[in-house]
């Protein structure tokens, strides 16, 4: 094989040292921009307005499409799909007497009082109830992503994705590589400094002393690490009523949607995380954060002994001095339109309770983790390819346990305030019936109340 000749490898030379050096400088520009406009503004807490800016060019680019896309869908004359927002069936608040007692009625014109003790009638409530809750099952559609009236030029969000125009499509094809060719190395980039930060630098404070300065840099290099973390989803927070933040020796508890809510709520506060003991990446940054600041991590053989951890919560809230704790009562992600039942754990130890509502919105990006049908390196993906990560968080009134109120009214009182404040359905469902089948007390309940309105009924006759 013949080698090239000392005039080739002089002409290659040039070409080959060129390449090399508009890719320095490409880096380099590249690092220098990401310095300036992301992480300084990210230590400091402020912001250039960017992402503002970017948030509304992306509204008017989706009112434009989702216009061509019904327009398009009349000139074919095709139907668009429209999400039901609030269920497909009108369902009245009526309590299970009144309804049989309709039933009766209808049937017949003898009162509920003066009728025997069973009618065959009544099977028709039940019968109506189960095929409602077949058709319009109010807890299964709270894992699954919400459906969009409009287009965000993501095929993921609507029924509607179709061929309608070339313009929409060269559009959609433009967003494709913004997303995954710019927006998505950027973010990675972003992703990989906010933890390699965060590791480095609560592992540094973890070997200074205790004491105020010790506090005051893992404060800030906590907020520091997770503001880069956010800019790395392009998460645009609006934060309400920051006067109610929590405060040390209380409990934050809020409505659970993603992971990434312990990095929306981190951003804006400093708080000691409560956890399971986990290996791998995240280990070595659990690891690294207990260094720095009194988090309360949990062995996997700890976590399902409810004392032992009731006794460990107890104790961290007791010192004043301690971060309050971060906490998400559901135990599960909830798809962003309602709050599903709190667990009682957190409400029993007798702490201030700081409520806080977070809200977002999915126009620009679907931020509900459906754990069952994605991992968590799949659900990052589609974070990071998203427009962005928009949302709210209000901060409410703290509340305390009152003096008549057990547990399981405490944290019924909390999830009502925040799902009005959020303006999301308080459902009274465990979000463990993702995984699990309805529990047998859930369907004696039912047998309860028609058992007890019947014997009622028998009594009263009887003493008269």
């Amino acid at each position: 094989m013949a080698l090239p000749g000392p005039s080739t490898m002089f002409l290659l030379l040039p070409f080959d040292s060129l390449i090399v050096n508009l890719l320095g400088i490409s880096l380099t520009v590249l690092f220098t921009l990401l310095l300036v406009f992301i992480i300084v503004p990210a230590i400091f807490g402020v912001s250039f307005g960017i992402r503002k800016l970017y948030m509304k060019t992306l509204l008017k680019i989706f009112a434009w499409a989702t216009l061509r896309m019904e327009r398009g869908a009349k000139e074919r004359n095709h139907q668009l799909y429209k999400p039901y927002t609030n269920g497909i069936i009108a369902k009245d608040p009526t309590s299970l007497e009144e309804e049989i007692k309709e039933i009766r009625r209808s049937g017949s014109s003898k009162a509920l009082d003066n009728t025997p003790e069973f009618e065959l009638s009544d099977i028709f409530y039940f019968c109506r109830k189960g095929m409602e809750t077949i058709m319009d099952d109010e807890v299964t559609k709270r894992f699954s992503a919400e459906e969009l009236e409009s287009w965000n030029l993501l095929s993921r969000t609507n029924y509607n994705f179709q061929y309608i125009s070339l313009r929409l499509t060269i559009l959609w094809g433009l967003g494709v590589l913004i997303r995954y060719c710019f927006l998505l190395p950027l973010r990675i980039a972003l992703a990989f400094t906010g933890i390699s930060l965060l590791v480095v630098g609560t592992t540094v404070v973890g070997y200074l002393p205790n004491g105020r300065f010790k506090e005051f840099l893992s404060k800030h290099v906590h907020l520091m690490c997770y503001r880069i973390c956010v800019r790395a989803l392009t998460a645009i927070i609006t934060y309400h009523d920051r006067k109610n933040r929590p405060r040390n020796g209380g409990i934050c508890v809020a409505n659970h949607t993603s992971p990434i809510d312990v990095i929306i709520l981190a951003s804006d506060g400093y708080y000691a995380m409560v956890g399971q003991v986990h290996g791998g990446l995240m280990g070595v940054i659990q690891r690294a954060m207990v260094k720095a600041c009194p988090h309360v991590w949990f062995e996997r053989s700890e976590v399902k002994d409810r004392h032992l951890v009731a006794k460990r919560l107890t104790e961290h809230v007791q010192d004043k001095s301690k971060l309050p704790i971060l906490i998400f009562p559901e135990g599960t992600c909830i798809n962003n339109t309602s709050v599903m039942m709190f667990k009682k754990g957190s409400f029993e130890i007798g702490a201030t309770v700081y409520p806080v509502a977070i809200k977002y919105d999915p126009q620009f990006g679907d931020a509900f983790w459906n754990s069952s049908k994605y991992g968590m390196v799949t659900y990052l993906l589609r974070m990071m390819t998203s427009w962005a990560i928009v949302c709210s968080v209000w901060y409410l009134p703290p509340m305390t346990r009152e003096a008549d109120e057990d547990a399981v009214q405490f944290a019924n009182r909390v999830k009502s305030a925040i799902a009005r404040q959020g303006g999301l359905v308080d459902l009274l469902w465990d979000g463990g019936l993702k995984r699990e089948k309805v529990k047998d007390a859930f369907k004696e309940e039912q047998q309860k109340l028609y058992s007890k309105m019947i014997v009622g009924n028998h009594e009263d006759r009887s003493r008269s």
